[in-house]
């Protein structure tokens, strides 16, 4: 595909695309409402490169060749709409306007409805990876019209990333907003795991008193093995990254404040409107929640005057445990996001390959993971597999580490460690292998109190008790 390629918004995911996609062997025409950075953007490339800039709207439509190919990099929401109006009056059917942003799924199924009928094409794309990620490959979850990804694939595939395979990180995911779906769980899981690998940390540092050196270490080794992921690695630099302004590492300098863009409760939200649990994910969103309250946090810690009391025992023993239990969770935490796609893509008629989907993500994504490989294998195998805990290779694995993870999790009780996500984890765990769990007791409150009705185990039917 020799055709020319257009990138609308030029911030930093906008313009380290713009940058892959014409290396890739893509001329590409480039824009943005402020024309400073479009100027600051053309300062820094050469002039053997194929860019052309463009200072109106219609300069830069007029730019492209037929059919249009624009993918759109702004702010979701308002911002975006407003682009697809000021573009509209010059585009032609068959044109493809790609949104690339964190955009909510149900704005995407609105804007592909809106511009039924007109002939433009638009296509729902996730893209994960941050700034370098977007730079050099990414993972690329593209949905909308099928015919319309394999008219653009071949540009997909080549700026994607690649896994150890060699295969290209984009896969098409299903119609109307499935990419967008999808990119939003991505990024549900990814809190879960920054929240599980913070909540080692805390252990390390404040439980067990390791120095920063020592628990660069640690997760040094993890990397090495079965908990090898992006996220661990980087940790693995931040821990004893040094502080330029003072002695010590910059991480004891840093407000322990977390914030978050939505995508996170947007996932929440959608696993309360499906049905499906995910605690390891909420969990994560309420421990953000929680670290933003800096001031009641610093009342109760006068009012109480308790800190955290050391975990006594062998620190290489806790490592080894601690390890253990971050694996089982991660588990738990994936297992709880495919599940809610298996949910979402009945349900919304996505028709989701959860395997392909397991593979896009081994490259480019923030939450590229070594184990992805396996779960990639386990839908492979069984596509209708209800829950990744299921999984006879999970299954074992799980196995020899829950006492270890029980283990973390009493002794951070015991230590007055906070630990939301792999407490929330080990608790769905528990209860998904229980064939019995007290809701018989909720159910039996419903209707005492609000005559709800409950079933019986014994025998089919609706049954009422008069309780008083």
């Amino acid at each position: 595909m020799s055709q020319n390629f257009g990138v609308f918004g030029l911030g930093v995911m906008g313009a380290s695309l713009a940058k892959n996609i014409e290396r890739n062997g893509f001329p590409t025409v480039v824009f943005n409402y402020t024309y400073d950075l479009t100027e600051a953007f053309m300062s820094g490339v050469n002039k053997d490169q194929k860019f052309t800039e463009a200072r109106t709207v219609y300069e830069f439509v007029n730019a492209l060749d037929r059919p249009r190919k624009i993918l759109i990099m702004v702010t979701a929401g308002k911002a975006m709409d407003a682009v697809i109006e000021s573009l509209k009056p010059f585009l032609e059917p068959g044109d493809i306007l790609i949104d690339g942003g964190n955009t909510h799924f149900s704005d995407t199924d609105r804007r592909i409805l809106a511009l039924e009928g007109t002939g433009i094409q638009y296509i729902g794309m996730g893209v994960s990876g941050g700034e370098q990620g977007a730079l050099w490959g990414p993972s690329i979850m593209p949905g909308g019209d099928e015919g319309t990804y394999h008219y653009i694939r071949p540009i997909l595939d080549a700026i994607a990333a690649k896994a150890d395979d060699g295969s290209p990180c984009v896969t098409y995911i299903g119609k109307g907003s499935a990419g967008h779906f999808v990119k939003m769980v991505h990024n549900g899981i990814e809190y879960g795991d920054m929240q599980l690998i913070a909540e080692a940390y805390d252990i390390l540092r404040f439980g067990l008193g390791l120095s920063p050196d020592e628990i660069a270490g640690a997760f040094t080794e993890w990397n090495k093995g079965e908990l090898s992921s992006y996220l661990i690695e980087i940790t693995s630099q931040i821990v004893n990254f040094p502080d330029d302004l003072k002695e010590g590492v910059l991480i004891d300098s840093i407000l322990d404040k977390a914030g978050m863009k939505g995508t996170g409760t947007w996932t929440s939200m959608a696993a309360l409107t499906y049905g499906e649990p995910i605690p390891t994910i909420s969990a994560a969103l309420h421990g953000r929640a929680l670290s933003s309250l800096t001031e009641e946090r610093m009342l109760a810690q006068k009012t109480y005057e308790t800190g955290v009391n050391k975990i006594d025992g062998n620190p290489k023993e806790w490592v080894k445990r601690i390890g253990a239990a971050m694996y089982a969770s991660k588990i738990c935490s994936y297992a709880q996001g495919f599940a809610l796609l298996r949910i979402a893509s009945v349900e919304s008629e996505y028709n989701l390959n959860l395997s392909e989907i397991a593979s896009i993500w081994r490259g480019g994504c923030i939450i590229r993971a070594g184990f992805l490989d396996r779960i990639r294998n386990s839908f492979e195998k069984q596509p209708d597999l209800p829950n990744l805990l299921l999984d006879e290779a999970f299954v074992g694995e799980i196995r020899e580490r829950v006492d270890s993870w029980r283990d973390i999790v009493s002794a951070a009780v015991k230590a007055g460690i906070s630990l939301p996500a792999m407490t929330s984890s080990l608790a769905y765990f528990e209860a998904l292998r229980r064939e019995l769990l007290p809701a018989n007791l909720i159910q039996a409150q419903r209707d005492f109190f609000g005559a709800h009705t409950y079933k019986r185990i014994d025998r089919e039917g609706t049954f009422h008790t008069e309780w008083e």
